[in-house]
This record gives structure tokens, C-alpha cells and sequence, in this order.
């Protein structure tokens, strides 16, 4: 079952971190252009979601020179249905 969305998520948001999830339990170290190249995203979009959800916890940099992004424990957790939606509502603007 898919997690359901925080308020100031969208469905890019979800599409990225489902992505570096990856379903066959081995999790992805992507970029920005990788991921736009694997969803119906464009590469803009992909970017500022990411920094989103890096700014919210969910993703991490494996390698900030690179820009490879890696679920971060909070990402995972959120996935997982162990992170409750709530617990993301609780922002900073």
C-alpha cells in the first residue's frame, strides 16, 4: 500500500522516493537526469522536489559533487509506513 501524501507533497515527490526505494528491495543511488529518465517528470521538476525533500529529511546526498541522491532513514521510514504522514505536516517554512 502506498503511503498517503503530506499536505505539501505531490505525486513527483512520491514517483522519487518509490524510485530510489526500488522494488526489488535494493535501494538506488540516483541523479536528477537518471531519475527524470526513468518517470514522466522533466529534469527541473525532479530538481526542485529533490531539494525538498532533502530539506524535509527525506532524501540525503550520497555525493553532493556528483548530485547523487540516496533515500535517507526518514525517507525510508516514511515508505515503510513507519513515519506517519503527520509527523511530515509539521514543517518549516
Amino acid at each position: 500500500m502506498r503511503p498517503r501524501l503530506a499536505s505539501w507533497m505531490t505525486p513527483v515527490d512520491r514517483d522519487i522516493l518509490e524510485l530510489l526505494q526500488n522494488q526489488d528491495g535494493r535501494e538506488l543511488v540516483l541523479t536528477p537526469g537518471v531519475i527524470e529518465a526513468n518517470t514522466d517528470w522533466g529534469r527541473q521538476a525532479v530538481r526542485e522536489h529533490l531539494m525538498t525533500l532533502r530539506k524535509e529529511g527525506l532524501v540525503d546526498y550520497e555525493d553532493e559533487s556528483r548530485a547523487l541522491y540516496r533515500l535517507s532513514e526518514r525517507g525510508r521510514n516514511y515508505l515503510e509506513g513507519r513515519l506517519a504522514v503527520e509527523e511530515l505536516e509539521n514543517r518549516e517554512e
